[in-house]
């Protein structure tokens, strides 16, 4: 069999080279193992292994005549190898092939994809641990809650990227798997060492069960594994953007020399790759809507999932791979500005320390409904009058008889918030 063909990158897996090398694998294989069963004369295997090759334009050819993609194949094989290619697919039936070439195509785009996985998650780490402890506002519904640190966002995100590689771990196991087992996947026709010996020779599991195919679910799992992560990264490239405007302004995607962000406004930066990244988000959960449509097919065994698969397979794989690159690169070069976010914590005039004081109020005896409803009237004035919040707190001769200035000025410390950023980091493993 000719070996010419070097997979370079997410695109190459899915040209028909790629695809039509898979199945030569399979098939040469398949006979390798008639061959040991003493189904294949001595001289017909060698003829097959060193003779077994395709030309992509015969095969579309006679395609073109056959309306059959793997008859065709079959065909311009056949050619190559001469009188021997008549012991070729020997009880074997075309999804035999072409799903276990599938297979193959998967695995092959799941072990890019988590390289780039891993990848980003070396780069949200580093990132985590850069700005453990600079504070910014958390929020939540869009408004100031307390303060956490943006190291501790990034943090968050790299738990979320290790879930993404377990994820994609066990889809790659779900779909590593080949079949053949021929019509109905009864192995009628062929010995089940074929199918041992060829999966075996690929790296794949054969499936314990399989009709004329190999079930959809695990196609799905795989499909909807790519659905999530592309959300994640939908997520992340949200939050970004959210964090990027004007008002806000505490990180902001890298601008580059001679970029431009608008054809009107000259003054425009705006976070377009981050838009590139959840508009993309939504194509690949569409195509894993398609995937679960799959699942069921005509009692187990008909192609209504293929045309879909020949779409959204391809589609979603490259596109996950390329909203992972832009992902790396948009972390890897985030402009983060501290000093915006020191602003911003006090936009609220102090607001976000009001929990503390209720708890400290608690803690001097008073029930939490009275603490909360004491803190409550200080706050709300705050936001009415633009007062700062401790100023309030300070006049307010309830409180006051509770607390001391000291403890008041203990309180509105936002070296307080940081107390536990280190157990956080080390319980996440980012030390």
């Amino acid at each position: 069999m000719i070996e010419r063909y070097t997979l370079k990158g997410m695109g190459d897996i899915w040209t028909d080279e790629a695809r039509f090398r898979n199945w030569l694998k399979i098939e040469v294989l398949a006979s390798e193992a008639q061959s040991k069963l003493g189904l294949v004369p001595e001289e017909d295997i060698k003829n097959i292994q060193d003779k077994a090759d395709f030309d992509v334009d015969r095969i579309n050819e006679i395609e073109e005549v056959v309306k059959h993609d793997v008859i065709a194949f079959l065909t311009a094989v056949g050619e190559k190898v001469g009188p021997s290619s008549k012991y070729i697919h020997l009880g074997m039936t075309s999804s035999d092939i072409l799903d276990t070439g599938l297979s193959m195509q998967l695995v092959q785009a799941s072990d890019i994809l988590m390289q780039k996985l891993v990848k980003l998650r070396k780069v949200l780490a580093k990132k985590a641990i850069d700005y453990k402890y600079t504070i910014q506002a958390g929020r939540s519904h869009g408004v100031h809650a307390e303060p956490i640190t943006f190291g501790l966002k990034m943090a968050l995100w790299t738990m979320e990227v290790d879930r993404s590689i377990e994820r994609l771990e066990q889809a790659r196991k779900s779909i590593a798997v080949g079949q053949i087992s021929g019509a109905v996947g009864t192995m009628a026709n062929i010995d089940p060492s074929v199918e041992e010996y060829v999966c075996e020779s690929l790296g794949l599991a054969p499936a314990l069960i399989s009709t004329q195919v190999i079930q959809r679910d695990r196609h799905a799992q795989f499909m909807t594994t790519l659905a999530v992560i592309a959300s994640s990264l939908d997520k992340f490239a949200t939050e970004l953007r959210a964090l990027q405007k004007t008002e806000t302004l505490e990180v902001e995607e890298m601008f580059s020399k001679g970029q431009k962000g608008s054809s009107a406004m000259p003054h425009k930066k705006n976070p377009i790759t981050g838009e590139r990244i959840a508009g993309l988000a939504r194509v690949i959960r569409g195509n894993a809507m398609a995937a679960l449509e799959n699942v069921a097919l005509w009692h187990e065994r008909d192609i209504t999932h293929s045309s879909v698969e020949r779409v959204i397979l391809p589609d979603s794989t490259i596109l996950l791979d390329y909203m992972l690159e832009k992902s790396i690169g948009l972390v890897d070069d985030l402009v983060v500005h501290e000093e915006n976010m020191k602003r911003n914590l006090d936009i609220t005039l102090g607001l976000m320390f009001s929990q503390k004081l209720m708890l400290a109020l608690v803690g001097k005896g008073l029930m939490r409904e009275e603490a909360y409803a004491w803190v409550q009237k200080n706050a709300m004035e705050t936001w009415d009058t633009k007062t700062q919040l401790k100023d309030l707190i300070l006049q307010d001769m309830d409180i006051m008889e509770k607390l001391s200035v000291e403890t008041i000025d203990e309180i509105f410390d936002y070296d307080a918030y940081l107390v536990n950023i280190d157990y956080l980091f080390k319980r996440a493993g980012l030390e």
